[in-house]
């Protein structure tokens, strides 16, 4: 049913993005994702739909930490899904095209502008997925270490076991040694740190926070004042959770979305 639900959406998306006449202002676009074991609804469903209201598309895509695919391709390939809906924005016309995600999607995006992607800005909500606390904490140590021994010999399509956590919950999971260590790898492409040291040049980042999220503490200084200066970036704060941030935030990122889409 997840699979046919998205086929469905992502069928009326292209097809919506075909009658490009139909949109009320095709300045921006949005790439936007999910965070980590994610079923529909996604949890900044209420963003994409006032990003939509506004009259600009918005792409949402299924990625490999969802509930119904759970690390089936490596990280490389969710940046080549993120480039492949960035082409299909452009190619319909979008000026300036946005990549957002909400908690593993904002690592996400943040990965996929650090790896030097096509894109007009970052919209980070909730950030999520910290594979070098992990690490250091001890919470991955072990595998890890597996992982980077069985690529090493040459053994990287080996399945290994794994326990996943998501905001305190814990999940056994099983894939493939290399697909493992592309995502937790703690110097690899899921450290926002690292990740957005690496963006090329500047562009918007829009990085929202909870007072409540477990990343709160570590303020700005985490990795958002990592990224190249811009006049249109931000680092907001809202009184909320890890989940309910892109709602608590939705106003503040259609006004800051209006301010990339004017830039000349």
């Amino acid at each position: 049913m997840t699979t046919i639900l998205h086929f469905l959406r992502s069928t009326a998306l292209l097809l919506a993005l075909s009658a490009t006449p139909g949109w009320a202002d095709p300045a921006i676009g949005v790439v936007m994702m999910h965070g980590k074991w994610s079923m529909p609804p996604p949890w900044h469903l209420t963003v994409s739909n006032a990003i939509e209201h506004e009259g600009w598309p918005v792409i949402e895509l299924t990625m490999p930490w969802a509930g119904s695919r759970l690390y089936d391709e490596p990280y490389e390939s969710a940046l080549k899904q993120i480039a492949d809906a960035v082409r299909e924005l452009r190619a319909k016309g979008v000026k300036r095209v946005v990549v957002a995600g909400h908690s593993f999607g904002a690592n996400a995006a943040i990965a996929y502008a650090g790896s030097g992607g096509d894109l007009d800005g970052i919209l980070a909500m909730a950030p999520g997925h910290v594979p070098q606390r992990s690490y250091d904490k001890g919470t991955t140590r072990e595998t890890v270490d597996l992982a980077r021994q069985l690529v090493a010999s040459g053994k990287g399509d080996e399945r290994i076991s794994f326990v996943d956590t998501n905001q305190g919950r814990k999940r056994g999971l099983s894939t493939k040694a290399y697909i493992f260590l592309s995502y937790f790898d703690p110097l690899g492409l899921g450290d926002m740190p690292t990740s957005t040291a690496r963006i090329p040049k500047p562009v918007p980042l829009f990085w929202l926070i909870g007072t409540h999220d477990p990343l709160y503490p570590a303020g700005s200084a985490y990795a958002f004042d990592k990224s190249p200066p811009h006049p249109l970036s931000r680092y907001v704060v809202v009184e909320s959770d890890h989940a309910n941030t892109p709602i608590a935030g939705r106003e503040q990122i259609v006004a800051w979305l209006k301010t990339v889409a004017a830039q000349n």
